[in-house]
């Protein structure tokens, strides 16, 4: 177990609220962000939708760390429950390793959770009201509203057991929702609400917001088949690259006229008399220059 999980929570003092160490409410100017998150209670198919995001459009995808903070203290969230002092540890330690994934991911990326463990927190543990007074706690729901939200509602189909939870009850799901809800609208963070079960209107309800949002995010099918578009030459592009890779066509270099020896001084020359045809001497012999055809295919 980690040493200081066993104490009081430390206070989260993450250093991204100050803008000299790559803070996380001030994202270099020179990038798009495009931070994407699903928030709600557990059993929603939040991770469901967050891998979807990160399969059809290359983001990475935050994992959630309570996981492994759980295989830390070896021990299981049921029993972590029945001990005070260590849950009030174990839910400051989710939030403050939660604010470090998404510093280390930068400001592109896909999550399916932001802030939800504490509405966990509020309900399982006694040192909320502590957070509340850290200023590192506004400035990171400034960040997250700077984001793309999705709250996924829950459904009573959804609730089932997993690895971490041996038994899901529907009434505690709801009462986590609401707690969720009530920080959206404390810290008055836009969000889109995914209220349907079907997982068809999800996905289209979550490409179409994307769309609108982040326009220059396409799909990666697309974005690799503009890609391969660009690098394939058009036929008159093809053309040209062949013209200009052909080596220069040279003509034959001509033998040298054998000398003619000098004649011997004679009579003066007889004038010629004129053609019997008029005065038009006879044609000379046209000298056709050497044509380059393209032999390029049309294809």
């Amino acid at each position: 177990m980690r040493p200081e999980m066993a104490t009081r929570p430390r206070p989260l003092g993450h250093p991204l609220s100050t803008p000299d160490s790559g803070s996380i409410g001030a994202p270099p100017a020179s990038r798009v962000p495009a931070r994407i998150y699903f928030v709600g209670a557990h059993a929603t198919g939040k991770t469901t939708l967050a891998r979807y995001v990160r399969d059809r459009y290359g983001l990475p995808l935050i994992s959630e760390v309570a996981r492994s903070i759980l295989a830390e203290l070896e021990v299981s969230l049921d029993r972590l429950r029945a001990n005070l002092d260590l849950v009030n540890c174990y839910q400051v330690e989710v939030f403050r390793r939660q604010i470090e994934a998404e510093r280390d991911a930068g400001d592109t990326f896909v999550s399916d959770r932001a802030f939800c463990n504490l509405a966990y927190m509020a309900h399982h543990g006694t040192v909320m009201h502590e957070l509340f007074r850290d200023p590192a706690l506004e400035a990171y729901m400034r960040w997250v509203a700077g984001g793309l939200v999705f709250f996924v509602r829950p459904h009573p189909e959804l609730a089932q057991s997993d690895a971490v939870r041996t038994a899901v009850r529907f009434e505690d799901i709801v009462l986590i929702d609401g707690m969720v809800k009530l920080l959206l609208e404390m810290y008055a963070v836009p969000y889109l609400t995914i209220a349907t079960l079907s997982m068809q209107e999800r996905v289209r309800t979550v490409d179409e917001v994307i769309r609108l949002r982040y326009p220059a995010l396409a799909p990666l099918r697309a974005r690799r088949r503009d890609e391969a578009a660009a690098g394939e030459p058009t036929p008159a592009k093809a053309q040209a690259q062949a013209q200009a890779q052909a080596p220069a066509q040279t003509q034959p270099a001509k033998a040298p006229a054998p000398a003619v020896p000098a004649a011997a001084p004679g009579p003066p020359a007889i004038p010629t008399p004129p053609p019997s045809n008029g005065g038009i001497a006879d044609p000379l012999l046209t000298r056709y220059r050497d044509l380059s055809f393209d032999v390029t295919p049309d294809s």
